[in-house]
């Protein structure tokens, strides 16, 4: 481990569908947060500054800031919540506005995959519409912390590849098919990510 490498990872997403949850594994309610953690990833010690923002619409305004200042985007729905799935494209728009002329690194998230006999979205269905978008898409559990770990590791690696000039807007760190919801390479690669 030699080189420490800086992101700042921005999560959108309706109020209520686990963001914060997600960050920390408990939650609080905010307009806006901003979770540190030390992140070593495929043996690269990196500092992931998560910002935790309030998916409400009077906060609207503040969108554009909180877009602006991030290097990477995490996009959650709830899977028990068809509103907050049909709501992500208002944040996915948003998104490609503010960064225009860029390729921003995002994922689509769906959480909540404990709730799963409240289930209003597909696994298909999102995993179709990242597809649409070329970026990686899986399920969570804040509850269980299921995928929560990897959700931060596969979208440092999405953004290195970005930084790095590969090709990385295709679905390739996770597809949302397979073996614990994630399919794709990373499958393969059992390196490890460990919040410290």
């Amino acid at each position: 481990m030699g080189h420490t490498e800086q992101w700042r990872i921005t999560m959108l997403g309706d109020g209520g569908v686990g963001k914060t949850a997600l960050a920390v594994q408990t939650y609080d309610p905010t307009i806006e947060d901003a979770f540190r953690h030390s992140v070593i990833v495929d043996d690269e010690m990196t500092y992931l500054e998560i910002v935790d923002t309030a998916g409400q619409e009077e906060y609207a305004t503040l969108r554009d800031q909180w877009i602006r200042e991030g290097e990477g985007f995490i996009l959650v729905y709830s899977i028990a919540s068809r509103r907050s799935y049909d709501r992500i494209k208002t944040f996915q728009d948003s998104i490609m506005r503010v960064k225009r002329g860029a390729r921003p690194v995002f994922m689509l998230v769906g959480n909540k995959c404990d709730k799963a006999t409240e289930r209003e979205v597909s696994k298909e269905e999102a995993l179709s519409l990242s597809r649409v978008w070329g970026c990686p898409f899986m399920e969570t559990s804040a509850k269980t912390a299921h995928n929560v770990e990897r959700m931060f590791s596969d979208t440092i690696r999405t953004l290195r590849q970005a930084r790095d000039g590969d090709s990385y807007n295709r679905p390739r760190a996770s597809t949302g098919a397979g073996k614990g919801d994630g399919g794709g390479a990373s499958n393969r690669r059992k390196k490890l990510c460990v919040i410290l």
